[in-house]
């Protein structure tokens, strides 16, 4: 009770500190920003985006003033700046709450021109970036490599899309979030180096706690190093101060200070994922410990308890569990045990040929994770199930049956289904953003937008049979709609990307279409009077038929039809765009803009048909407006949200 009060009352006053961060007020316009690094570039298109503590404005020719406001995103193409670094940046600010990587900020500073003044003057922080740079200046730029530094310090940024969500899909993502091994690694071989100086036990845990700092920085205290470092950190006190501390009661006090601290990590998925894990790992230490060979066993026990344990935040957080992730976490554990102690060597002494051994044992890594991934997710309702025929079976001693019948039925539901008997739109539910799929009988495929998330994009492709796509649709390039677009040419051969003509590209899609051109698939932009076919469907762009000055104006406007039956996919369009618009009445209406306050009223009572689909998921912008709503239910039109129903499927038949 005293953790749960512990995290509430913490958790709350973070959500408060995140809230006056994200309405503070700032300043727009010309100006020089000096301020401190407190996160690491990040890729952002075709550049890096970073926080920046500031310390100083100075607004065009005006003079320079102290800053004591909150933290602002930089938007910059130097990718060199790193933590603790002192910068002063040229460019145009922006105000506007939002979020980077998690981290609060106030606003955007879009900066032409990015110096660093001096490097990270804390010795703490400079020891750590000096770790780290080292790390990547020695590992190369092959997806491999790539995986070795998520291995040792937990840098994904240069892990390709593709590989990063066969490593989710597999249950394999926990080991590039760096946690409990990494820690026991460092910290055995920190106990080899000291070992022959002579050090005792108080000598090395003092030490040893050192270089666990070190660690946490150049790791960047992500929360699953955060939390095993607390706990071996509370270890190694104890054997300081001649104090014995279990593995429990390390766990259980790491988790209250560390909320107590930063309440803000009882909503992290990571933290939460990481505690149950390890106290998965914990309680089943003693299971099968009898039974030979010893290793196998107690990794078998380690790995069954862990995934165990995490099922339930899975579930909720996800909404699917990996079929094969108990199996690919014990082929995968001793192949990043082996990768990650020789890249560890190889790094330290600049051994090419070390690193090329750890290289190969990576890449077999993402060998499991690639197959382990192509296997079904199950949902909740096959997890209870399969717990019940398991425990049953176990009560009647057919142990053996049971797992099989639980596989090959579980398999069976996982199997994707074929294409639709008659022309099929479906509106998949995709949490706050837009994706459309276009399935016809021949089996031709289009999707309209992406949503945010390329992992749920995919288990959503998956559920209705896709493996390819005859055409992709980018209706502009908010987050919400080409987020999830990313990675699909990794796994998906497509036949034609369309994007929108008269507006410039944002960064994300930028991203989205590198990525695509980067696989062959040819890129067009299309305006008011494109058209395609597709089996059965008929499609028409009518618009965006100018340049916008609002991006969302610019959005590509589809008309559907086949056999006489109509859908409108208008994209975020608002009242400027609406306007312009030839009269329309489908039969089927996707609401602009999920729903928000910025549609016109009386173009929608002209736009409107006999349904109207809201695509939409927990949000905190009043999607979808309640005029809205009340508009469509005096028309009598039947109003169907993903949020309610989930994927939302319309024959047009």
């Amino acid at each position: 009770m005293l953790l749960v009060g512990v995290g509430a009352l913490s958790g709350g006053l973070a959500a408060g500190r995140n809230e006056a961060t994200l309405v503070a007020s700032v300043p727009a316009g010309e100006g020089r920003l000096a301020g401190i690094a407190v996160a690491d570039p990040m890729p952002y298109g075709d550049r890096y985006r970073l926080v920046v503590e500031p310390s100083e404005w100075q607004p065009g020719k005006g003079q320079a003033v102290a800053w004591s406001g909150p933290a602002l995103e930089v938007v910059t193409h130097d990718n060199q700046i790193v933590v603790g670094d002192h910068v002063v940046a040229v460019g145009r600010l922006r105000p506007g709450g939002g979020f980077v990587r998690g981290d609060p900020v106030a606003g955007r500073f879009t900066a032409r021109n990015v110096q660093m003044i001096d490097a990270a003057g804390s010795p703490l922080l400079a020891a750590g970036n000096l770790v780290r740079r080292r790390v990547q200046s020695q590992l190369g730029g092959s997806p491999e490599s790539a995986l070795l530094a998520g291995f040792l310090i937990g840098d994904t940024v240069a892990l390709p899309k593709a590989d990063v969500l066969a490593l989710r899909r597999s249950g394999l993502t926990h080991y590039v979030a760096v946690s409990g091994s990494n820690v026991a690694l460092v910290l055995g071989a920190w106990w080899l180096v000291v070992g022959p100086l002579g050090a005792g036990v108080r000598g090395r845990a003092v030490t040893g706690l050192v270089v666990l700092m070190v660690f946490v920085v150049a790791t960047r205290w992500e929360s699953s190093v955060i939390r095993a470092a607390t706990m071996a950190a509370l270890v190694l006190g104890g054997r300081a101060l001649g104090i014995a501390l279990d593995a429990w009661a390390a766990l259980g006090v790491a988790v209250t200070v560390l909320l107590a601290v930063s309440g803000e990590l009882a909503h992290d998925v990571g933290f939460q994922l990481s505690v149950a894990a390890t106290g998965g790992v914990l309680a089943g230490m003693g299971l099968w410990k009898n039974r030979s060979p010893r290793i196998f066993w107690s990794a078998l026990a380690a790995t069954v308890s862990a995934q165990l344990a995490v099922v339930p935040l899975l579930l909720i957080h996800f909404g699917t569990v990996p079929l094969l992730s108990p199996i690919a976490n014990l082929i995968a554990a001793p192949l990043v045990t082996a990768a990650t102690a020789s890249a560890g060597v190889g790094v330290v002494f600049g051994s090419k040929a070390i690193l090329g051994v750890a290289e190969s044992i990576a890449g077999a890594v993402l060998e499991v994770a690639g197959f382990a991934g192509d296997w079904p997710q199950l949902g909740a309702m096959a997890v209870a199930s399969s717990g019940a025929v398991v425990a049953l079976a176990w009560a009647t001693r057919l142990r053996r049956v049971a797992v099989i019948a639980v596989v090959l039925a579980n398999v069976w539901l996982g199997l994707p289904p074929g294409p639709p008997d008659v022309p099929t739109v479906v509106f998949l539910d995709v949490g706050q953003g837009d994706a459309v799929l276009i399935l016809d009988p021949s089996g031709a495929v289009a999707l309209i937008d992406g949503g945010r998330d390329p992992t749920v994009l995919w288990e959503s492709l998956r559920r209705h049979g896709v493996d390819h796509v005859d055409l992709v649709v980018a209706t502009h390039g908010d987050a919400d709609h080409v987020g999830g677009l990313e990675a699909i040419a990794d796994h998906h051969p497509i036949g034609r990307f369309w994007i929108p003509a008269h507006q410039p590209r944002s960064d994300i899609l930028s991203a989205v279409i590198a990525s695509a051109e980067a696989q062959g698939v040819p890129t067009g932009e299309v305006g008011a009077g494109a058209s395609a076919r597709l089996g059965d469907f008929s499609l028409k762009v009518i618009g965006p038929l100018r340049r916008y000055a609002e991006p969302n104006d610019g959005s590509i406007v589809l008309m559907l039809d086949s056999g006489g039956v109509s859908v409108l996919l208008p994209g975020d369009i608002g009242p400027v765009a609406q306007e312009e618009l030839p009269a329309l009445a489908p039969d089927v209406l996707l609401v602009p803009h999920h729903g928000a306050a910025t549609t016109d009223l009386e173009w929608l009572a002209r736009s409107m048909g006999s349904v109207a689909v809201i695509s939409v998921g927990v949000n905190t912008y009043g999607h979808p407006d309640s005029e809205i709503l009340a508009t469509l239910d005096r028309a009598g039109v039947a109003v169907r949200i993903t949020q309610d129903e989930g994927d939302i499927s319309i024959p047009l038949r």
